[in-house]
């Protein structure tokens, strides 16, 4: 075999996709594997402190294209708190699954997973006690 050809027909090791949500960064890699999750290099369930809602957010694109059981993923996560950690780290695997996949786009897109939430927390304006919260009118 020629190195050419054997370079064309090598696999990657593993897909990636990075996601955002508030100020929240996830890049996520899927590994050929049996559903293994880490997020941080910890287990889901204990970085996510085992709250449910959290665990079924970050899973939710690998349930909704049936293949829980075929990657194995591993996520990096800054930033933000815990439920812009999740967002981040759902869209970060739902835009992994759709590069090793391509097919899988229209049903994570009918689900809103591949678009980015561009909600973020708004800045204080002068004179107001926060973003839009003003100081109480007094008349005498």
């Amino acid at each position: 075999m020629e190195a050419g050809a054997a370079n064309a027909e090598r696999q990657p090791r593993y897909i990636h996709g990075t996601g955002r949500r508030k100020s929240a960064v996830a890049r996520a890699r899927l590994y050929p594997g049996r559903g293994n999750f880490e997020v941080n290099n910890k287990p889901a369930r204990d970085y996510f402190g085992g709250r449910d809602i959290y665990q079924v957010m970050i899973a939710e694109p690998l349930r909704l294209t049936n293949t829980v059981e075929r990657f194995n993923v591993q996520v990096r996560v800054v930033g933000g708190g815990m439920t812009g950690q999740a967002g981040a780290v759902r869209h970060a695997i739902a835009r992994a699954l759709v590069r090793a996949d391509p097919e899988l786009k229209a049903v994570l897109r009918r689900a809103g997973m591949l678009t980015r939430d561009a909600r973020v927390k708004e800045r204080k304006k002068v004179g107001l006690k926060r973003a839009r919260k003003a100081p109480q009118y007094t008349k005498r």
